[in-house]
């Protein structure tokens, strides 16, 4: 290779290796953020005031189509669009249905075509399905959160809205459907098969989330808190933990760590025998507001 070609090689090779260490989530912001290099490509950043911070792991398991996650400063930034990726009677869909919210007037729901992960109902009926559909919501979702969440002194309770975030991108709610409504059969009988239901919002998720979490140890999402949940049984012992508070809460290993930290866990306790809750306790850290 002659001595100006290869010169102009090794600068293109440095020129890329130095934009490949700086580009960071476009969630971020540059008055927030300092990126460093991490070994193993492990996503690393310093905050003005020299603080360390980084991503953990079960953050890899968040769906790319529906969710945007990066690191600003000390907190975990979190932006969903609301979707999913898996398939749901509440994607819009040429069958027109009537429902009727409580207290309210009769809306009849009808789309132009059928969304590609629109299927039929099974464990509810068009009669009793919610009025509106996953893709009616345009918004997003925006959580931030501390990236070492702790332990608060008193436990903050739960309110009307999404209290979480689940890996799919759909938000989590909790017992309530709302002012003094816990959920009941009626409620529950407007859910699909994995448990959720249009709303007031969006689409959201109550109970047990079976598309992808059915009686295990699967990742469910990450509540408002900073906390992960994860499904009814413990990875750290492959049955179900024995030591929750009252939030369904313990300290242990998962899948994503080798060093014991404070989760959440889908309890095992039937709700109307028949179902179980996704999360009906209080936030045992200190909750952000998902905007």
């Amino acid at each position: 290779m002659k001595k100006s070609n290869k010169n102009m090689y090794l600068f293109f090779v440095a020129l890329t290796f130095s934009a490949s260490i700086l580009t960071f989530n476009a969630c971020s912001s540059d008055d927030d953020i300092t990126p460093v290099v991490a070994e193993e490509d492990e996503e690393v950043v310093t905050d003005d005031s020299g603080n360390t911070a980084t991503l953990h792991d079960a953050f890899a398991e968040f769906d790319v189509d529906n969710t945007d996650i990066a690191l600003s400063g000390s907190n975990v930034v979190v932006q969903t669009n609301g979707w999913t990726s898996h398939t749901s009677p509440y994607w819009s869909n040429t069958t027109s249905r009537t429902a009727t919210p409580p207290g309210g007037t009769p809306i009849t729901t009808v789309s132009a075509t059928n969304h590609p992960l629109w299927v039929e109902p099974t464990a509810t009926t068009h009669q009793f399905m919610s009025p509106g559909n996953i893709d009616d919501y345009n918004g997003t979702f925006t959580l931030s959160v501390s990236s070492s969440p702790a332990l608060a002194a008193t436990s903050t309770a739960t309110g009307l809205g999404p209290i979480g975030i689940s890996i799919t991108g759909v938000v989590i709610y909790n017992d309530q459907e709302g002012p003094n409504m816990p959920l009941n059969d009626m409620t529950i009988g407007s859910f699909d098969y994995t448990a959720a239901h249009t709303g007031p919002q969006s689409y959201h998720y109550h109970l047990e989330p079976k598309a992808w979490s059915d009686d295990d140890d699967e990742l469910v999402g990450i509540i408002a808190d900073g906390f992960f949940i994860y499904g009814r049984k413990c990875n750290s012992t492959g049955t179900y933990p024995t030591d929750l508070d009252a939030s369904g809460g313990h300290t242990s290993t998962t899948q994503h760590t080798t060093t014991a930290e404070y989760h959440y866990h889908i309890q095992n306790e039937l709700y109307l025998n028949a179902y179980y809750i996704l999360f009906p306790g209080d936030y045992q850290g200190t909750p952000s507001n998902i905007n």
